[in-house]
């Protein structure tokens, strides 16, 4: 990857990738290919916003910095206190983390915050519009991300707020204005920092990285100090030259588990330079969060012919998954794990921003178990889904355990697609990457008649030691167990 990868972290502009009806214009699919590059090799991404809008956002910042400014030295007891998970969609209003020496202001539409004292609060200014900025810009580029997958429009609607929202709903998604180090913020007997040799640069070790929960968190700092970490495990300064109208954006932990692992969450940190610094670091952070009442089910990667690893395949509950804690090392040392692979475009127009590898004809051989698995998916994306497609039909799989009484009923959930589509008889309809080996060759054999003896001829080329009178009794052993599944 590093050999075709970017140079450095990618930009793109957000007029660029707001979709439109038809076919996609050549921007749209520059775009979308930089896009899901930088977040595979960075986990991050630029996103350059129209001109006229950074003026709302140093609006904001400054604002941001006068409202912190003038709060107490150190804040109420009561106002003191860490995030709680089962708050998580209920926060808004000031409040502080002394171990990170961190102030915050959330605005959430439909919640009214006030004081201690009943008092109503008067929060930042502009906030109002810099989330429906942010929030537009998360949702473009989150259908940008599910063009690059091959999902269908908008795939995540269904998991999101309503736009706008309806009488009396509370917004799941959250602009955070944040204050780290404000020098008259005096909490530093509750919280450990490190300071190094020229006491100018502070750190957090308690807290020296985190990963959102959101879908996509949109970031726009005053200052530099949030490092990411990228693909190959360095920390990378994404906000070190960021322009007026440029944020930084990266995925979360949500996003992971919508898309059944295939879109990394991205690990930050934060690191501040305390010099000429009255203010501290301020920034304006919106969270692209799912509703609690709804819940993760892959669906959409299952439809588009993806395959669900084990920890996905039931649904979870959005609120239990946003309380539950999600220790990194599951997420980033999974063997073989690799997430938003950088695919060519749809059309294949690109060859200047993909290289492709290419295969050493001397290599080592896949599994007999590793191929049948992607020849199944390739053969659901490019046979049974065209067919789908064409008749109108949106693939619904059932789970292994019940389509096993299923396939010997004529009147089951799922006989008429069956018909439909011509799935193989005694297959179990369920997708083709859960499906057992055997019955992978009857699937393969059912939408590519010959599919069988073409790869024996293939593994013929590859290992000529296996001669004329050693493959026909493998073939005729093949045939027998496709025999075996179709019989039961």
């Amino acid at each position: 990857m590093a050999g075709s990868g970017l140079p450095s972290l990618g930009r793109v502009k957000l007029t660029d990738l707001v979709p439109t009806d038809g076919l996609p214009s050549d921007s749209y699919k520059i775009s979308v290919s930089i896009l899901s590059q930088s977040l595979a090799q960075f986990s991050a991404v630029i996103i350059q916003f129209p001109a006229s809008d950074g003026a709302l956002l140093r609006s904001g910042l400054e604002s941001a910095r006068l409202y912190f400014h003038q709060r107490e030295t150190y804040p109420p007891a009561d106002i003191i206190h860490t995030s709680e998970s089962r708050e998580w969609c209920k926060t808004s209003g000031y409040y502080a983390d002394s171990h990170l020496w961190q102030e915050t202001y959330d605005y959430r539409p439909g919640l009214t915050p006030s004081e201690p004292n009943n008092s109503i609060e008067f929060p930042p200014a502009g906030l109002p519009d810099i989330f429906a900025l942010f929030g537009k810009a998360a949702r473009d580029i989150l259908d940008a991300i599910g063009y690059h997958l091959n999902l269908r429009s908008s795939p995540f609607v269904e998991i999101l707020d309503n736009v706008p929202l309806r009488n009396r709903e509370i917004s799941s998604s959250v602009l955070s204005v944040c204050c780290h180090a404000r020098p008259s913020f005096q909490g530093s007997q509750h919280h450990s920092i490190n300071t190094q040799e020229d006491s100018q640069l502070i750190m957090y070790p308690d807290h020296d990285h985190q990963v959102d929960k959101s879908l996509l968190s949109l970031v726009k700092t005053d200052r530099a100090g949030l490092h990411v970490r990228d693909f190959q495990g360095r920390w990378i300064l994404v906000d070190g030259d960021l322009g007026p109208q440029e944020a930084i954006v990266y995925p979360g932990l949500a996003l992971y588990q919508a898309t059944a692992g295939y879109v990394n969450p991205a690990l930050h940190k934060t690191e501040i330079n305390m010099e000429a610094n009255m203010y501290g670091r301020c920034s304006l952070a919106f969270k692209l969060l799912p509703k609690s009442m709804t819940s993760f089910d892959c669906s959409e990667m299952r439809a588009a012919g993806y395959g669900i690893e084990t920890q996905f395949q039931l649904p979870v509950s959005v609120d239990d998954f946003m309380q539950r804690s999600h220790p990194t090392d599951n997420l980033f040392n999974r063997p073989g794990f690799q997430c938003f692979n950088f695919q060519p475009t749809h059309d294949g127009s690109m060859k200047t921003l993909i290289r492709r590898r290419k295969q050493n004809p001397k290599s080592k051989p896949l599994p007999p178990s590793k191929r049948l698995r992607l020849e199944a998916q390739r053969v659901l994306k490019e046979r049974v889904q065209d067919i789908a497609d064409k008749k109108g039909i949106k693939l619904r799989f059932c789970n292994l355990k019940e389509c096993e009484s299923h396939i010997h009923s004529a009147d089951s959930p799922c006989a008429n697609i069956r018909m439909e589509i011509g799935w193989p008889l005694g297959v179990p309809f369920v997708h083709p990457h859960d499906l057992p080996n055997k019955a992978k060759l009857g699937f393969l054999e059912a939408y590519e008649p010959g599919w069988t003896e073409a790869h024996q001829n293939s593994d013929r080329l590859v290992n000529p030691r296996l001669t004329l009178t050693e493959s026909v009794p493998l073939i005729s052993n093949i045939w027998a167990t496709y025999d075996q599944v179709v019989k039961v």
